[in-house]
């Protein structure tokens, strides 16, 4: 699928400027479906830009960039354009969902425009963070975005998957002492992706031991307290409040997480 023309926008500026379009179209569609599953939502906008040329050929897929904490300047969501055929149409919904919204935009503009100490809104725990933009992903999914789009099924498949590669990779370079060579090969015979991504990837492993590994660790707890709180409210489990419990107090050591659903729990309990 990586390989076939069918999938991939032209590696032209005219290309690159639809695939931009068609991310906003994404974006726009998910964003209708918000109220079904959000009591808050953010203020702050979100914008689709491409990574600048002069650093794109070591940036990652993609990454987001938060707003002002003044609210002057709007949410940022960088895709790397340096090569189309890396990015084809069935990879893209995976993509914007984690880095744009539900993922990133959301969690981080919530945390900015609530009422917290200005350290908190600011504070990065990279489980909270990067655990909440994977369960972002799946919850997509449940929100029906790929109802109708069976090649973006198989994109979020490839990423679930890419997302336990990267744990074998992680582990297997700092506990098992693998090249970066022989992390490469694996990385690509497993999932099929270019060798450019590939590297960006495994160099960046390579220098930020167990961050990987993180992601996974937080989208499960989030996910375990998830069916925590449904299994002790029962009827009176509403997604959108527990979304609000596990996002306003913003970026949270997990264990801090799971005392915040606790006293969420408590209360609606009492309610």
């Amino acid at each position: 699928m990586y390989d076939d023309p069918e999938y991939r926008y032209p590696d032209t500026d005219a290309g690159k400027e639809q695939l931009l379009s068609d991310l906003n179209k994404r974006v726009q569609v998910i964003r209708a479906k918000l109220p079904q599953y959000f009591g808050t939502l953010p203020k702050a906008d979100l914008i689709i830009k491409r990574i600048p040329k002069v650093t794109e050929a070591g940036a990652p897929g993609g990454y987001y960039q938060s707003g002002s904490l003044d609210g002057k300047r709007p949410g940022m969501y960088y895709i790397n354009l340096r090569n189309t055929a890396e990015v084809p149409r069935w990879t893209l919904g995976t993509l914007t969902y984690h880095e744009g919204i539900p993922g990133h935009h959301l969690q981080l503009s919530i945390q900015q425009e609530t009422n917290l100490p200005l350290i908190r809104k600011v504070s990065f725990f990279s489980a909270y963070i990067e655990g909440w933009a994977l369960y972002a992903e799946q919850l997509a999914d449940e929100m029906g975005m790929y109802a109708d789009d069976p090649l973006g099924r198989f994109g979020y498949m490839h990423d679930a998957m890419f997302r336990g590669v990267r744990l074998v990779v992680d582990s297997g370079l700092h506990a098992m002492k693998w090249s970066r060579e022989r992390a490469v090969k694996y990385y690509t015979d497993t999932l099929g992706d270019p060798e450019a991504s590939a590297i960006t990837e495994i160099e960046r492993y390579c220098v930020t031991p167990g961050q990987a590994c993180g992601y996974m660790l937080g989208k499960l707890e989030i996910l375990r307290l998830r069916e925590k709180a449904k299994a002790a409210l029962g009827p009176k489990f509403d997604i959108r409040q527990f979304h609000d419990a596990v996002l306003l107090g913003g970026a949270v050591p997990l264990a801090i997480l799971d005392k915040i659903v606790d006293n969420y729990i408590a209360k609606k309990r009492t309610a």
